[in-house]
């Protein structure tokens, strides 16, 4: 009796995780270059009470045993890969990625992040930043005076711009894109970034377009991966799993209230 109220309690437990999840890809269904989270569950240790196979007479075993599991538990959160939807925005710094690969960024303290997220900008400098001012890897640094509607960033990731008494463009560097062998382990920093763990493996340089890696879109972004509908379905889903593991709670808590009101007559 008191196994069920903690199994039950387990999955009171999960589900929430699930709901959390969810509701976290939900508040980001605007932010640029996200990809939504999964929760993944497992089933917590079995007590074995007879183990399959056991002799049931001289010439017979028994063909099932009798096992007795205590819940579930999170295994993992899994971040979903998949590519969003693009949005034309016209403004000349934004750049989506279509395909594999992320675009690395400088931190403060040194260390570099991959992002998904093209808004980028110019600083004070004449250096291509993101919205935290982190500053884009290869640097990006526009010469003084140039035009900023003439910018143009290929599907390869060359960056060219005009400049006045300059009849060509000129090249001021090019972006490059990073892959890993396992995206999903990456660990994610907020602010749209994400930084190289042992599960991700080390990231993979290669110009856009070329061995594997997404083209780049100028002028686009890339938009939340985050489906409404099938989140407000996963969203019923969990909310009743929650209240079916709470019924479950309440049937045992009855049944050990009648046990504790037997008496002789």
């Amino acid at each position: 009796m008191v196994r069920s109220l903690w199994t039950a309690a387990s999955g009171m437990n999960g589900q929430q995780a699930n709901i959390d999840a969810i509701s976290n890809n939900l508040s980001n269904v605007n932010t640029t270059g996200y990809k939504p989270v999964r929760t993944e569950f497992e089933d917590l240790i079995y007590q074995t009470q007879r183990l399959a196979g056991t002799p049931a007479t001289d010439l017979t075993s028994r063909p099932l045993g009798s096992q007795v599991g205590h819940g579930v538990k999170v295994a993992a959160t899994q971040r979903m890969f998949q590519q969003g939807a693009l949005q034309s925005t016209g403004n000349p710094y934004d750049v989506a990625i279509t395909g594999e690969g992320f675009l690395r960024v400088m931190l403060r303290d040194g260390s570099v992040a991959y992002t998904r997220d093209g808004s980028f900008k110019v600083d004070s400098e004449g250096q291509l930043v993101t919205s935290q001012g982190y500053r884009v890897q290869p640097e990006i640094i526009f010469p003084e005076g140039f035009l900023h509607e003439t910018i143009a960033i290929g599907t390869t990731g060359e960056v060219t711009v005009k400049i006045p008494d300059v009849e060509d463009p000129v090249t001021v560097g090019q972006l490059e894109l990073y892959r890993f062998v396992n995206p999903a382990g990456l660990s994610a920093l907020g602010e749209n970034l994400f930084k190289v763990s042992l599960g991700s493996g080390e990231a993979i340089a290669g110009l856009p377009g070329r061995e594997g890696m997404g083209e780049l879109q100028h002028r686009f972004l890339e938009m939340s991966a985050v489906s409404t509908v099938k989140e407000m379905v996963n969203l019923i889903v969990a909310q009743r799993a929650y209240e079916f593991n709470s019924k479950a709670v309440q049937t045992s808590d009855n049944m050990l209230s009648v046990a504790t009101n037997l008496k002789r007559t």
